[in-house]
């Protein structure tokens, strides 16, 4: 199985942006956690990050053919994104949506996730464990 992880706008400033919501734990954290639970679990792994909603389209369209899996945090674009949306659609690879945050719990415009339209599972304020907890939910889907 090899999977995408997408990670958008602003992941890259984990350990330094409001701590109180995201942990101490930076972005090099994260992926190398991924890596390592992925490689645990037999599954090829790749990990991006980026602040370009273009960047984020690309990457799912690019995913085609390549990829039997996708995880992704589209950060802010998550209440905003139409595009990311219709890509994930279009590309039709089952899909894990994760926040790290507890988005219930924060402002009224993080309640709408337009990635979660499209996505059949959601992982919500788990911080990184979210992240496993979606390779293991596309590791079993079907099952």
């Amino acid at each position: 199985m090899k999977v995408l992880v997408i990670n958008g706008p602003n992941l890259n400033m984990l350990g330094t942006r409001e701590k109180e919501i995201y942990g101490n734990n930076d972005y090099k954290i994260l992926v190398a956690l991924i890596k390592k639970s992925a490689k645990e679990r037999g599954i090829s792994v790749k990990c991006i990050q980026t602040n370009y909603e273009g960047d984020i389209v690309t990457a799912i369209q690019k995913a085609i053919d390549k990829f039997d899996g996708i995880i992704i945090n589209a950060g802010a674009y998550t209440h905003t994104s139409i595009a990311i949306l219709d890509a994930l659609k279009a590309v039709q690879i089952p899909t894990v949506e994760v926040h790290i945050s507890k988005l219930k719990e924060r402002e009224d415009f993080r309640q709408l996730s337009y990635i979660s339209l499209y996505a059949f599972k959601t992982i919500i304020g788990k911080g990184f464990d979210g992240y496993i907890d979606a390779l293991d939910e596309l590791l079993h889907l079907g099952d």
